[in-house]
């Protein structure tokens, strides 16, 4: 064998031995995983559903991983603030992150600028759940039913309003499909919190209402307002004789939805082992009645699934947003 033969034939055993140095070192790692606290970002305020889910589903982990996870909190640019933090976190399983759909799908087709791109700066690890809204009125109003008030939405075009949790919310953009596939010409009304959104529903200054049934249940029950329809695939558990709006306009569904991703080239391993535990944990069956207790439609779709089911949310909403040429600054 010559010397330049000898030369190669060496070299390619020394890049084997370091390939397999690096995958044992690889498997090592996710091996020893977790061995410290894990943070995971909430990119909402305190209070909210969101978090809610995150402190059930973060303390369930926890105990399941044997290691503190640890929810924190930021806030900021419609969720994407904390989700641009983790999407630039080393991708070791240390930092995760409960995505939503006004930062990874489709809040982005509706912003410029993003400092990120929602599905390849992201390992999507599972999906949790989804969120339906109620679509509700005052307990006077003149539609005792979503067709009565789509009738008179028609009879009256440019008068009837609702309102929803701001311009790019699931509320909102339920009510321009709502619009969209009936003719219909409403109003939207944006509002920043629930509690003033209802107080101007009760006292007429709004037709409607898209909100969560978590806080529309309690004046729903007291016959405050009246709920038409929820926006979920099917009915709601919590109120079984009310029609899904896609019963009566089929095509028309909403909400929001909640998961938890990782920054990018996530070791497989970790991302596997992370995928399991939180499916067990959604799929227990005190954990599905409390999530449902919150008004949330467990899925807990994992790896290729969840990220189908985020580009799933792209391709429906797209066109709703484009024909509505919907922008959120």
């Amino acid at each position: 064998m010559s010397n330049e033969s000898t030369r190669r034939t060496l070299l390619r055993a020394a890049a084997a031995g370091s390939a397999m140095s690096l995958l044992f070192a690889h498997s090592a790692f996710a091996q020893a995983y977790p061995a410290r606290s894990i943070r995971l970002v909430v990119p909402f305020a305190p209070g909210g559903s969101t978090d809610v889910v995150a402190r059930l589903i973060g303390q369930r982990l926890s105990d399941a991983l044997k290691a503190p996870v640890v929810v924190e909190n930021k806030a900021g640019a419609g969720s994407v603030l904390g989700t641009d933090l983790v999407a630039k976190s080393a991708p070791d399983g240390y930092t995760l992150v409960v995505a939503a759909n006004p930062a990874i799908a489709p809040g982005p087709l509706m912003r410029t600028g993003m400092p990120y791109d929602p599905i390849s700066d992201f390992t999507h690890v599972v999906l949790l759940g989804t969120f339906p809204n109620g679509f509700v009125v005052r307990a006077n109003h003149p539609a005792k039913t979503l067709t009565e008030f789509i009738a008179l939405a028609h009879s009256k075009p440019g008068v009837l309003n609702y309102a929803s949790a701001g311009i790019g919310s699931a509320g909102f953009l339920t009510g321009e499909l709502l619009k969209q596939a009936t003719g219909i010409d409403m109003v939207h009304v944006p509002y920043k919190g629930s509690g003033p959104a209802i107080i101007d529903l009760m006292g007429g200054q709004l037709d409607g209402l898209f909100e969560s049934l978590v806080t529309a249940t309690g004046y729903i029950r007291s016959g405050k307002l009246r709920l038409l329809a929820v926006t979920g695939d099917k009915r709601s558990k919590t109120f079984p004789d009310v029609p899904a709006i896609n019963e009566l306009v089929p095509g028309v569904t909403g909400g929001a939805w909640f998961g938890i991703s990782a920054p990018a080239r996530l070791p497989p391993e970790i991302a596997l082992r992370l995928q399991l535990e939180i499916q067990a944990i959604v799929n227990a069956a005190d954990m599905q009645a409390r999530l449902n207790e919150l008004g949330m439609a467990p899925l807990p779709l994992a790896g290729p699934d969840y990220l189908g089911f985020i580009q799933g949310e792209n391709r429906k909403w797209g066109p709703v947003i484009k024909a509505g040429n919907i922008k959120v600054e």
